[in-house]
């Protein structure tokens, strides 16, 4: 049995279903709603990229260390983006979240503070996590913001450990929250969540 196992996650007009090639369509016209794949610091597909950021992702749920979402608008079924658990190692129960991005009209809205409540909630009260991480680019200063937002602490950098879309090496900062400190910060992002939607500003382009 796979550590995560195929679920549908929902609240709040938003679903987290898993990520198949049906989307392939819905996940290319979020990417263009302001042409996000042009953003350096990220890994948003291109247009004639869309099936193979799917299948790629499909291939590594098989492997068994990713399992990715299409976050969906329950109201209109159009597709608002995609965001994945990572690195999935099920021995010492850690999981990261990223590969998260979201089409422009989706950003500065309730959106990402929904999706990483039902992540996080799956994550530490389903499947038992002591850890979920995040990654970000060191220059996606955004991104950054929005984790640190989130109540992830800042565990340090990993210097030159991968590649970005421009073949520059990329310099990665780490996060992370255990499962002590998962009750006060669900107690935040609920409070969040309760406060009125248009006083929100609510960014996370990408954290991985």
């Amino acid at each position: 049995m796979a550590f995560i196992e195929p679920i549908t996650l929902a609240a709040r007009g938003v679903k987290l279903v898993p990520l198949v090639l049906d989307h392939e369509a819905g996940l290319h016209a979020a990417a263009a709603d302001g042409a996000l794949w042009d953003v350096r610091v990220t890994s948003i597909p291109e247009p004639d990229q869309t099936r193979g950021y799917i299948e790629a992702a499909l291939k590594s749920r098989a492997e068994g260390h990713r399992f990715a979402f299409a976050v969906v608008e329950e109201a209109s079924g159009l597709v608002l983006g995609s965001t994945s658990y990572h690195d999935i190692l099920p021995d010492p129960k850690r999981v990261e979240i990223g590969y998260t991005w979201y089409a422009k009209r989706a950003q500065r809205t309730h959106i990402n503070t929904t999706c990483k409540l039902l992540m996080l909630t799956h994550a530490f009260d389903t499947l038992g996590c002591n850890v979920v991480g995040w990654r970000t680019d060191v220059f996606n200063f955004a991104s950054q913001r929005a984790i640190e937002r989130l109540g992830a602490k800042k565990d340090g950098v990993i210097r030159g450990n991968g590649l970005r879309r421009d073949g520059t090496i990329r310099d990665t900062v780490m996060y992370s929250l255990h499962k002590g400190e998962w009750p006060e910060v669900r107690a935040h992002l609920e409070y969040l969540l309760s406060r009125s939607v248009s006083s929100q500003a609510d960014v996370l382009p990408a954290s991985s």
